[in-house]
């Protein structure tokens, strides 16, 4: 049996004799299908393809960020944080290799997986698995857990505390258990926080966004921003990393603020006339 990857989304299913019908997270609307429609894949085949690799790259001291070349389903960066001998993978990607593994131990392995998300739980029960750690899930989530795992953990509430410094978030929007990882020893002391794209950073580094759908382009309610944002008030950070290697290297926590009061304007037909 195989364990048959969406090419869409990158998430895999697990072991079965044939291809899945079809993926649940990209039927749903905050994803979709390809033009060429649903298409799958296997770990062994992008393996023995030998045209994917990882690429590990430093990104300030203590942080590693984690990026499948060529390019494979959505394209996000994971990212290994080394706080006080403890390493957490915050988001995941699909494509693993003893290649990667072999690096990964070099900068003392993984202890725990977070996630941010759904779109980006990709292959994690496989790196659960190859490093034998938990995986942190906030349980609102759980529906979209396509292969389930004994590594799993389901957490709830509104944080939680994985080691010293070093704290998942719930912030909801762009899914119900949408989550950041506030990562406070990080940027010297200044604080870092890791968003995926619960909160995405845009073109112009000095903004963020919010939505609940990023390729078919469809916002948050005013009301939902405005409790991102005032849970956010309460972390202190001064630099944020999101899933596709932007960064806004200072005054992050200004920038968060400054972007939904921005953003809650515009969808409340306050900022502009058109």
């Amino acid at each position: 049996m195989e364990k048959y990857i969406c090419k869409t989304c990158g998430t895999q299913f697990p072991p079965s004799d044939h291809e899945p019908e079809s993926c649940p997270i990209c039927q749903e609307e905050r994803q979709y299908v390809g033009l060429g429609g649903q298409e799958w894949t296997t770990m062994k085949e992008m393996q023995e393809c030998h045209a994917y690799s990882n690429e590990i790259s430093q990104n300030e001291p203590n942080l590693y960020s984690l990026t499948t070349v060529p390019e494979f389903a959505i394209g996000q960066t994971a990212y290994l944080v080394q706080n006080n001998g403890f390493n957490l993978l915050w988001d995941c990607i699909t494509y693993i290799d003893e290649a990667t593994i072999q690096t990964i131990k070099e900068l003392g392995g993984i202890q725990a997986i977070a996630l941010s998300h759904p779109h980006y739980y990709s292959s994690q029960a496989e790196w659960a698995e190859r490093f034998n750690v938990p995986i942190y899930i906030h349980e609102d989530d759980r529906e979209w857990v396509m292969r389930d795992s004994k590594h799993i953990i389901f957490w709830s509430g509104e944080s939680l505390k994985l080691h010293d410094g070093l704290e998942i978030c719930r912030l909801g929007g762009h899914f119900k258990g949408g989550a950041v990882l506030h990562w406070q020893n990080g940027n010297n002391g200044k604080g870092v926080l890791l968003t995926g794209d619960i909160i995405q950073i845009v073109s112009d580094r000095k903004w963020v966004s919010f939505m609940y759908s990023y390729p078919n382009l469809i916002p948050l309610p005013a009301k939902t921003v405005e409790r991102m944002a005032g849970k956010i008030k309460a972390l202190s950070f001064d630099r944020i990393y999101n899933a596709f290697h932007r960064v806004i290297e200072k005054e992050a926590g200004q920038a968060v603020q400054r972007s939904a009061d921005r953003y809650i304007k515009a969808v409340s037909g306050e900022l502009f006339q058109t």
